[in-house]
């Protein structure tokens, strides 16, 4: 029983002696996920005109409530808009600025733009991460013929870099969101 009780000891000592080495690597900083409530693009014309503004609020979440996604016009044919693209995350008080964050990391992110169903319309990164790749919270959206469909933007952080395919870029999505527009 002495030595049952001796041997114990003997095994607790060695493993607090063990695992109480300064050698150990300090541990990885964690980079806790950005909370997204609030998308907005904002896209104005060259030259004058009416500025659109594409909005998504999911304020609860994953709550029972749908996000409230809002386009505030059509696009004129044959135009060239700027775009500028902000993040919110409106759960804080102040609001916190995502897009921020997103560009002080801009080579852990990059925005990716899908244009479907028809639209007749193509989009250019307007700015670029420090080693020269596309980051995408500015971009330049042109318009062609009249015509509607989807204007999608897709928030990776981490992708594959240099990319500009959405179906290649690997990563994990931060956000995703789709609008039904109209060039007219």
């Amino acid at each position: 029983m002495k030595s049952s009780k001796y041997f114990s000891i003997f095994f607790l000592g060695l493993l607090t002696f063990s695992s109480c080495s300064d050698d150990d690597p300090a541990p990885e900083p964690i980079n806790e996920e950005e909370i997204i409530t609030t998308f907005t693009a904002t896209l104005v014309p060259d030259g004058g005109g009416t500025t659109i503004t594409l909005q998504t609020r999911d304020l609860d979440g994953d709550g029972p409530n749908p996000p409230e996604v809002t386009v505030s016009g059509d696009f004129v044919p044959n135009s060239v808009y700027n775009g500028s693209l902000v993040l919110l995350n409106e759960t804080e008080t102040p609001s916190e600025n995502i897009t921020n964050e997103v560009e002080a990391e801009d080579e852990e992110h990059q925005f990716f733009y899908t244009i479907g169903g028809g639209l007749n319309a193509s989009t250019e990164y307007a700015n670029f991460d420090d080693d020269g790749n596309p980051l995408g919270t500015a971009f330049t959206f042109s318009t062609g013929a009249a015509s509607s469909g989807t204007l999608g933007f897709t928030l990776r952080h981490e992708p594959t870099k240099p990319n500009t395919d959405l179906a290649d870029a690997g990563g994990e999505t931060d956000i995703a969101v789709t609008f039904s527009v109209s060039i007219q």
